[in-house]
């Protein structure tokens, strides 16, 4: 019934050789087009907004449909230079799905292709998102009114590829799964000089240094130890030379945080520091905090509890419990508007998520497959949670 292991294997293989980045993914989704339209059509409906090009959705016709379920699948890819040596290997130089996308968007035409064979109960959307990575699509996307009328879902799920998780097994826990992010950009501007002549100049040097230790402080006296935050600063350029006095740092992080009031905090903190060491060095201060549509991943609670308890009583899935993960993902945007659960499908990979050498293995398409299917038909009966 719907795709074999056999197809579904060379879905993966066709898409992991075509990686896009964000809002590129033109290739890619004129692929995804074609598996679609060669599924029965009796049930479907196919949408591609134009006020977002790259997008597509396809809507399933239940036969006795009390809601509409969507499932979202990401399709963009990242600018890494793939060193698999795999012979399906990235076809894009500098770019590679090194986080799995390809592996979510063979599972998700698997399920398609499953429920316009097996006409579901309730209406399905199923909605292809670009931009993932970067340029948070989850949130242009429901910002550019897509999700209206027969569009718009009553529930959204979504799942996440784990390397460090058996092939097929479902991964999941109640509460936050992934950590909302905020981008941290931080210009510190002075008056340069001569090395010789430190009374005659303004040191950003030791400015960007002052405000990176105490940074480092915002987390260790401000957050409940008992919670989770993370303040990271992962590139700084100042000076050009050494025996000048730079004028000018550049600050560059991360802000991240399992609730949107421990990143509004964190947020809070870090610009009221930096004013003052700014102000305390007679500098000029550029402080831009962009946090998009990356909230915190905050799973609905019923919702979740029905995945967890049916994954659990099901004898042929594999259930593992998870706790909260730092690393981002944008469905936190459409989780926070639309109630829904986003979950881990293993893939058994030995390289971690982003590594140019992420190869996950193949046994998990078919097993997420039969896995979600089955879950999803288990929420139709099911009248209320």
């Amino acid at each position: 019934m719907g795709l074999t292991e056999k197809q579904l294997r060379q879905i993966y293989q066709d898409l992991h050789q075509i990686p896009e980045l964000a809002l590129e993914e033109y290739q890619t989704k004129a692929y995804l087009t074609k598996v679609i339209r060669s599924f029965d059509q009796s049930f479907l409906e196919i949408y591609e907004p134009e006020v977002l090009p790259t997008a597509l959705l396809v809507l399933v016709k239940g036969f006795d449909p009390e809601r509409t379920i969507g499932y979202r699948a990401d399709i963009d890819a990242l600018p890494v230079e793939e060193k698999t040596g795999l012979a399906y290997a990235s076809l894009h130089p500098g770019v590679m799905h090194a986080c799995g996308h390809d592996v979510h968007m063979t599972v998700a035409l698997g399920l398609l292709a499953h429920f316009a064979e097996k006409r579901p109960k309730d209406n399905m959307l199923f909605f292809f998102q670009p931009a993932e990575e970067s340029k948070n699509g989850g949130k242009l996307a429901y910002e550019a009114g897509i999700f209206q009328g027969k569009w718009r879902p009553d529930e959204f799920y979504g799942l996440h590829d784990a390397p460090e998780l058996p092939a097929g097994a479902i991964g999941c826990n109640l509460g936050t799964l992934f950590a909302g992010t905020t981008e941290v950009d931080i210009t510190l501007t002075g008056k340069g000089g001569h090395a010789a002549y430190p009374q005659k100049a303004n040191d950003m040097v030791v400015c960007a240094s002052e405000l990176i230790v105490a940074a480092q402080t915002i987390v260790a006296r401000n957050v409940d130890p008992t919670q989770g935050g993370v303040l990271t600063f992962g590139e700084l350029k100042a000076g050009t030379i050494r025996n000048v006095i730079a004028g000018e740092a550049q600050i560059k992080g991360t802000i991240r945080g399992m609730t949107q009031e421990m990143i509004t905090l964190l947020q809070r903190r870090l610009k009221i520091l930096a004013e003052g060491i700014a102000q305390s060095f007679e500098a000029k201060l550029d402080l831009r905090l962009e946090q998009g549509g990356y909230l915190p991943v905050e799973n609905d609670e019923k919702l979740t509890r029905f995945l967890i308890e049916y994954a659990k009583k099901t004898p042929t899935l594999e259930f593992i419990e998870t706790t909260p993960k730092m690393t981002g993902e944008d469905f936190g945007y459409l989780l926070s508007k639309i109630p829904g659960t986003m979950f881990w499908l293993g893939v058994n990979a030995k390289a971690s998520l982003h590594s140019a050498h992420l190869a996950p293995d193949q046994a998990a398409l078919a097993k997420g497959v039969i896995a979600i299917s089955g879950f999803l038909e288990a929420r139709m009966q099911a009248k209320e949670v």
